[in-house]
């Protein structure tokens, strides 16, 4: 159940739990109240089908009654009121950090989010792959922790039909990155972890 798969959980040094999910689709709250260091959202709180404004501030009230030192989110092709409030240029959420294309170091750790996804046109965070080449090459190359919506291609990103969906961008630009972890969700089905190359790979999607 969704309480169980919150359990995935990585320990950074020095002494540092980092809880990650991703993909909750409104249902974040089912998983209760996490306790850690870092939480880390992955993307697509929402849910891109039935979307309201009120989805953002729900999350947020939710983010706020988690037992964590710091809170870190990205958006998801599913967070259009996420991209949008963003866009305003204002605060997206009180009690969280949101990342887009943007470092962030807590206690030594880099860590470095962006939403981006390949091929869903008219979906949120859609970039083509010129773009993506773009964004990808202002990760920094000292980053220790790397969170992303969408999988490197060929990294835990195959769907329910077998088809590799992940950005072959983000597989390219990850030749030259060497990150402790990289975290994503986007493809449900292959939700779980591996290790490839020094780089513990974590798909988060909870549903």
């Amino acid at each position: 159940n969704a309480a169980a798969c919150a359990a995935r959980a990585a320990t950074m040094p020095p002494s540092m739990k980092l809880v990650i999910i991703s993909d909750t689709h409104g249902l974040h709250e089912e998983l209760g109240t996490l306790r850690g260091d870092v939480l880390i959202h992955c993307g697509d709180s929402g849910n891109g089908f039935t979307r309201h404004a009120s989805d953002v501030d729900r999350l947020d009230d939710w983010f706020g009654q988690q037992a964590f030192d710091r809170i870190l989110c990205i958006g998801g092709n599913h967070d259009f009121e996420i991209q949008a409030r963003a866009e305003r240029g204002g605060p997206v959420f009180r009690n969280a950090e949101y990342l887009q294309d943007q470092a962030y170091e807590y206690r030594g750790v880099r860590f470095y989010g962006s939403p981006w996804t390949p091929e869903l046109v008219d979906w949120a965070y859609y970039l083509d792959d010129d773009e993506l080449r773009a964004r990808w090459e202002l990760i920094p190359n000292d980053v220790e922790i790397l969170l992303t919506h969408t999988p490197p291609y060929g990294v835990l990103d195959r769907n329910t039909a077998g088809r590799n969906c992940g950005c072959r961008e983000l597989h390219d630009r990850l030749l030259d990155l060497h990150p402790r972890i990289h975290c994503f969700g986007h493809i449900h089905a292959s939700a779980g972890t591996t290790y490839l190359n020094g780089t513990t790979y974590v798909n988060a999607s909870m549903v």
